[in-house]
């Protein structure tokens, strides 16, 4: 399938989402992989990941790059080797991935009921506003999830806890965008995300001009 939709933030800054529609065969075909690229997407044991992982690169091709373009740091952060900010995602039928001068984060997940049986392992002071009885309940977990992993992205640690260093403040999903802290020992960062629903997947998208510390 083309291309599923474009999200133009800024002149250089865009989100842009692929759905998956493509055979394994085809998404391999005229694609230019590295090889650890191609042993990496080999070595999937699921079909649907190696899917996820070669429409990325179709997204690449969309801005012009391939995937000889990406390299990870040694905390596994993406970049492109122009210097332009990246995230990645992937999930089930779709992909995505934000593209901008500044740091970006982003993350998409298919909505569904069992996020409520780990709600208490992601967030605490949320409980707060979020009432379990309303109809927009697994929404609204499924987006402060997504603004957490997008965050934690962007910060590059490994040792932020969901739970414990993230805190998504009120929010509704009429609004589709909220506020959020991230904050650990001596480092505090507030930052704005923004979401939308797309089929039964809840995209969520951040960015911000300063790099974490």
């Amino acid at each position: 399938m083309p291309l599923y939709k474009t999200i133009v933030i800024a002149p250089d800054t865009r989100v842009l989402i692929w759905k998956i529609t493509e055979s394994l065969d085809e998404l391999f075909r005229d694609k230019p992989l590295k090889a650890s690229s191609l042993a990496r997407v080999k070595g999937m044991k699921s079909e649907q990941h190696q899917r996820g992982f070669l429409s990325v690169r179709n997204l690449f091709e969309v801005l012009g790059y391939t995937d000889l373009d990406l390299y990870y740091d040694a905390f596994g952060k993406p970049h492109l080797s122009d210097g332009k900010n990246i995230s990645i995602t992937h999930s089930y039928d779709f992909s995505a991935i934000i593209v901008g001068s500044y740091n970006v984060g982003i993350d998409m997940e298919l909505q569904r009921e069992k996020i409520s049986k780990i709600a208490d392992k992601f967030i605490d002071p949320e409980f707060a506003f979020l009432d379990k009885t309303a109809p927009d309940y697994i929404r609204k977990l499924t987006v402060i999830w997504g603004a957490k992993e997008a965050k934690y992205k962007m910060c590059n640690s490994r040792s932020l806890s969901f739970k414990d260093n993230m805190t998504v403040n009120p929010f509704t999903m009429e609004e589709k965008k909220g506020t959020a802290t991230v904050e650990k020992d001596n480092f505090k960062k507030e930052f704005e995300f923004y979401f939308e629903e797309i089929e039964d997947f809840t995209l969520v998208y951040a960015l911000e001009q300063d790099k974490c510390g």
